[in-house]
């Protein structure tokens, strides 16, 4: 049986701002220590990936070939390790769209663990990272690895117009995802998901206010 705590003015203001002065037993496991892990990695995975890919474009030259083909192998891992996860640990129900996400519309508490937009953030991520990963195995062909010998005539000329265009639409679509991501993550009223990114839970007060409990 948990504790109740009494909410003054003092401790909501606290609670507000994120801080750790909340007892433990107001505090909800959010996100595991591995999915925690699995999701800064991605996230520094994909900086690398989008910054060698995009900075030679404005003018700045470095050696970006090497980097960028590594730090695609690393997010083919991940989003591989993401999918397994998903499916022997994980229920993937907790993040379907459905008919009853609707009613967040309204102003009802979500149901489950994800809001309608994270659901449809991470569904926007899906496209951009499954589409980056497929194309980028394909374009690594193109370049000369310690595993795989180089051969650019692997693909027609047509081909491998279509492999670039996805690709680069990836990366684009990646970038817009990035910056709605970061900008929400840190609006005041969405900290706590910051937190639990960070941290790993959201108080009581938070979860009931926010999701209704009906799902997990």
């Amino acid at each position: 049986m948990s504790t109740h705590y009494p909410l003054d003015d003092a401790n909501l203001t606290t609670r507000a701002a994120g801080s750790d002065v909340v007892p433990p037993g107001e505090r909800i496991e959010r996100h595991a220590p591995v999915d925690r892990a699995f999701h800064w990695v991605t996230a520094f995975t994909m900086f690398v990936l989008l910054g060698t890919s995009l900075l030679p474009i404005v003018g700045i030259r470095f050696a970006w070939v090497d980097a960028h083909w590594m730090a695609g192998i690393l997010l083919t891992l991940l989003v591989l390790f993401h999918i397994v996860r998903s499916l022997v640990w994980q229920q993937l129900r907790t993040i379907w769209v459905h008919s009853s996400d609707l009613g967040e519309l309204s102003g009802k508490p979500t149901p489950g663990k994800y809001t309608l937009a994270q659901k449809l953030m991470h569904h926007a991520f899906t496209v951009a990272l499954l589409t980056a990963v497929v194309t980028g195995v394909m374009m690594l062909a193109k370049v000369q690895t310690p595993f795989l010998t180089r051969d650019p005539y692997l693909f027609t000329e047509k081909t491998w117009g279509i492999i670039h265009v996805l690709h680069d639409f990836a990366t684009f679509l990646s970038v817009t995802l990035v910056i709605i991501h970061i900008y929400f993550s840190l609006l005041p009223e969405k900290r706590m998901y910051l937190r639990a990114m960070v941290k790993g839970w959201i108080t009581r007060e938070e979860l009931k206010e926010h999701h209704d409990g009906t799902g997990s």
